[in-house]
This record gives C-alpha cells, structure tokens and sequence, in this order.
C-alpha cells in the first residue's frame, strides 16, 4: 500500500478533556477510509489535525509526505476539504463561489460540470443565504472538490440531505475515488460507511476501538439472527444447546411455532440441528450482523483498555 496519510500517536487535549488519545491510522492511495463514532468522540477534533486545522499536543502526522503543521501551505494546493459547518457571504452565488475557489487554483474543476455533479445548475444564480440546508451541504462538498485534490477529507458528508440526493453524493465520490483520489470520510450514517469506505475506523472516547472492513468488522462484532417456523415443538434445549448461541426463544402462533436464535455463525448448525431431529424448518431467514450492530455492540461496551477490545476482535 502506498500510503498518503500517516497518522502515529496523535493527541489532542482541551484542558483536562482529552479529544483525542494515541489515534494512529494509515491511509492508501486511491483508498477510502471511513471514521464512526458517537457524538463528542474525536473524530472531527482528528479530522482537524490531520488537515493542519488544529495543533495536535502529541504525534506524527504526514499527508501526501508533508507535515501539516509546518508545511500547510503547500499542502492546502492538493488537499480538499469539507468540514461539518461551513458559511459562505450571504449574498454570494453558488455559480459566485465555484469560480472564486476555482480561481485559487492552477488548474481547477469546471464549476459548471461540478454544479451539475451535486444537482446545483438550476441554483447557480442563487444567493448562499438562500439555498436550503442540504444545497448548502452540496455546494460545500462542490468547493473541496474544485481544485482537483489528491486527498478529500470529507466530514459528515450527506448531512442534511434527501435520500435521493445522498445517494447521487455517494456516486460522485465514487467516481472521484476511480480517480485515484484518497479520501477521508466522516460519517454517523451506516450504509454511507458501507457503501463507500473500503475500511473503517471506530473512535471512542478520543481511541481507536476497532479497525477493518465494512463486512469484516460486522462480521467478527455482531451475531446472526435465525428465524423459522416449525409446525411442532422442538426437542427441549435443542437449539440453546448448539455452540455459539447467545439466545433462543420460541413462540407460539395460530400456524406453527416461531424460532428466533441469535449468536456467532450459528445458521447452519441450527439448521442441521433441525433436520436431524426430523422437523422441517419453514420461513427460513438469517440476518447477518451489520455495521451499525458492530458499532452499537462496541461503542457501549467498557473500552477502557482499547488495546484488549482489537484483541478481541482480530
């Protein structure tokens, strides 16, 4: 992996309150890499740092081989950024502002191609002060995309827009990505983590928690659940019996019995199980863990110790 952001140790401190605590992360070239967490656990306080907006007390940060606290300015000319709130002037237009940022750079974007990337042509003559609030929100993610950038650092990306218009961001991006564009991305929105990232990070408490894959981290945190019905009683303890089961529980309906088991990769054995003991399972459907299980499951455990959660996990 040809790496573009190194992040070592990175610590961020508002008086007593630690923002960020040792965060390390490395992002490859062409790569996107999502940060989740709640609210208030450091992810944009690192988002800020990385992008040379605020001064980390603690760590090594390097971007694209530029240090961002002493090599800013030469940084800013291939780095894009869209931060959580931004403001424009009131009276400025969104045709106004994609020619003014266009103009900072020796070979920028087409404002017009980029208006009509995020569906903004037919408010190209609209004041800033006048757009809705997810107009806003594409115009601001139009202004970090302008100058052509090697890295997008991209915080709470789609917030504030329809689903319509969340998912014609999400294909920009990816099309920007096929560009070999390293990307950043800050997000509370599961399905936006995985559909884009191809890793993700979950911060907590200002710590990295949990490192991997969309499809991995879900996989390794969070159980499956098996529902079916049957028309007769199981064997008593049958399926509370199968290795890795968290829970069953069975109920009775005017048409059978319903099953609801949940643990590790159980869906087989409880299939098996079953069959073996003569009884033929109906409405068979297993739901996979998913992302936002992980992170709920991880993000309300006890991560005192970061350390031992990875153990745990890998």
């Amino acid at each position: 992996m040809d790496p573009v952001i190194e992040v070592t140790g990175l610590r961020k401190t508002y008086g007593a309150t630690v923002a960020v605590d040792e965060v390390s992360l490395t992002v490859g070239r062409g790569e996107i890499v999502g940060i989740l967490g709640p609210n208030g656990a450091g992810k944009t306080t690192t988002v800020e740092c990385i992008a040379g907006l605020r001064e980390p007390d603690g760590g090594t940060l390097r971007v694209l081989g530029l240090d961002p606290r002493r090599e800013g300015r030469a940084l800013r000319e291939r780095l894009g950024l869209q931060l959580q709130e931004s403001q424009m002037p009131a009276w400025i237009t969104v045709r106004e502002a994609l020619e003014l940022y266009a103009s900072f750079y020796s070979a920028p974007a087409s404002p017009d191609e980029l208006m009509a990337d995020f569906g903004l042509t037919d408010r190209r003559d609209t004041q800033f002060r006048r757009l809705s609030g997810g107009q806003k929100q594409r115009l601001s993610v139009a202004l970090a995309l302008v100058g052509h950038p090697e890295v997008a650092i991209l915080d709470e990306l789609t917030t504030g827009l329809d689903p319509r218009a969340r998912r014609d961001t999400w294909g920009v991006i990816e099309r920007i990505r096929d560009r070999g564009v390293t990307i950043l991305l800050v997000t509370h929105f599961m399905e936006e983590a995985e559909r884009l990232a191809d890793r993700v990070l979950l911060i907590d408490h200002g710590r990295v928690v949990a490192e991997g894959a969309p499809a991995d981290l879900a996989a390794r945190a969070a159980a499956q659940t098996v529902r079916f019905r049957t028309t007769e009683p199981l064997p008593e303890g049958l399926l509370a019996s199968l290795p890795g089961v968290a829970g069953a529980h069975s109920v009775l309906t005017g048409d059978g019995i319903d099953h609801e088991v949940r643990g590790g990769d159980v869906a087989v054995d409880v299939v098996l199980a079953v069959a073996v003991a003569g009884i033929r399972p109906t409405r068979l459907r297993v739901d996979q863990g998913s992302l936002e299980e992980a992170f709920v499951s991880l993000v309300t455990a006890d991560t005192s110790d970061s350390t031992d959660t990875l153990e745990a996990l890998r």
